[in-house]
């Protein structure tokens, strides 16, 4: 494995991670599988536990902004925690090839909202 690769990789998930609130499954993800030739299923895992430093980080400079919520994050994190055992319960279940076609329409779906927005 390239050490430089991962951490270009690691730059540009990180980068936007602060910047736009996604980075791991959204960039991380799928630059492991295709760039790096990691299992889809160890990129998930692996991008699972890049993104807890991540997301410190992240958290602590958008609290200096005044960019956090706290009532909504508590909501959100009381049943994400919950989501979070059972999807990665799931992706044991799930063969890996339905695995990569869901996880790419997912990328289709978010990424066509996104750009045909009118709001």
């Amino acid at each position: 494995m390239n050490p430089l690769l991962l951490l270009a990789i690691g730059l540009v998930g990180g980068v936007t991670s602060g910047l736009l609130g996604v980075g791991g499954g959204i960039i991380m993800v799928p630059a492991m599988t295709l760039l790096a030739k990691l299992p889809l299923k160890v990129a998930i895992g692996t991008s699972l536990a890049v993104i807890i430093p991540t997301a410190i980080v992240g958290v602590t400079k958008h609290q200096q902004l005044g960019n956090v919520n706290w009532q909504v994050a508590g909501y959100l994190a009381a049943t994400a925690i919950i989501g979070g055992w059972c999807g990665a319960w799931l992706a044991g279940q799930i063969p890996t090839k339905s695995l990569e076609r869901g996880f790419g329409l997912i990328l289709i779906l978010v990424g066509a909202r996104l750009l045909f927005n009118r709001s």
